[in-house]
Parts: structure tokens; sequence; C-alpha cells
């Protein structure tokens, strides 16, 4: 048991500081701009087979992983500008695992996915580097759980959520036959 949480969790679970600093905010920016092109080097040349891998038993396979990456990362994009445009609205939540079931993530080519990760942290990245400290500490609520965030904490919680998702594909220790 332990063994599949490390699988599911290789970096650990996500928990805020209790205290959000400046050096946090800059390091997790700093994450979420290098994303991109470490996935990239990590998959950019990986093979069909090798796209069609697991990374954990019954987890996805990498090619749903970077699907998953691209969605997720445009969803929360959304959420971020959410909570810059409504007081503390109600975000949309949606269904990751069925999205990960949808035709384009179990077949499509990753390059799309890449590519669209690129651009939306290149655009989320400038976006959160021109927000002030009271604009950081605005809000979004999840409806699942009923938790309200603010935009600071969504940042940890996205360059956690890249890292966690890149720490999966590289224990797989996937490299190209080139």
């Amino acid at each position: 048991m332990e063994d599949m949480e490390k699988l599911r969790y290789p970096i650990g679970r996500f928990s805020a500081p209790k205290t959000i600093t400046e050096a946090h905010i800059s390091s997790w920016l700093q994450s979420l701009e290098t994303l991109p092109e470490r996935l990239r080097q990590l998959v950019g040349s990986l093979s069909e087979d090798q796209l069609e891998t697991p990374y954990r038993p019954g987890g996805w396979t990498v090619r749903q992983t970077i699907h998953h990456l691209a969605d997720s990362h445009h969803n929360s994009y959304i959420r971020f500008k959410w909570g810059m445009t409504e007081e503390n609205p109600v975000i949309k939540p949606y269904d990751e695992k069925a999205w990960a079931e949808l035709h384009d993530a179990k077949c499509g080519p990753v390059g799309p996915s890449l590519d669209h990760l690129a651009a939306v942290h290149a655009k989320l990245v400038y976006f959160l580097r021109g927000l002030e400290e009271k604009q950081l500490n605005r809000t979004f609520t999840h409806p699942d759980s009923d938790t309200i965030t603010t935009l600071k904490e969504n940042i940890g919680r996205y360059a956690w959520h890249g890292n966690h998702h890149l720490a999966h594909l590289e224990h797989l220790g996937l490299r190209s036959g080139c």
C-alpha cells in the first residue's frame, strides 16, 4: 500500500505553507515557467509505444498524462482569471478522469498539448507576475469541497501539480531509442 502511495504521489501530496512568502511565489512561478520545456525535453522524442506506457498500475498512460496537464492547466488559467474578475467565484469543476478517457487524450498526438501547455504557461506566468499582494489574496471556491482558495495558494498547487506529473513520467525512465 505504501509503494502504491509513492507511485501515486512521488513528490508527496500538496500542502500549502501556513504563510506564503514572496520566495514561495517566485519559486512556484519559476517552476510553472519551466514546466512546458522540462516536459517537452522528457517526452518529446518518445515512440508511440512509450507514450502508451502507464506511469503506474491502473494509472494513465504517458500520453494521457500529457493531455491531462494541458487540460488541467488550461482550466486553472481560467480559474485565476475568474478569481481576479469576480468576488470569490464558485469555479466550474470538470471530471478529469472522464476527460482522460476521451479520444483526443487516449489517442491524440502529444505535440498539440505540449504546444498548448507552453502557450497557457506563458500567458499564466506573465499574468501572475503582474499581480500585487492584495490581488494574490483574492479567492475562489471549489464547489466539490466547498474550499476557498487564494490565488497565491493556487500558484503553489499548480506548480506542485506540474512537478507531480513530471515526476510520474521521470520515474518511468523512458528514453528515446536514438
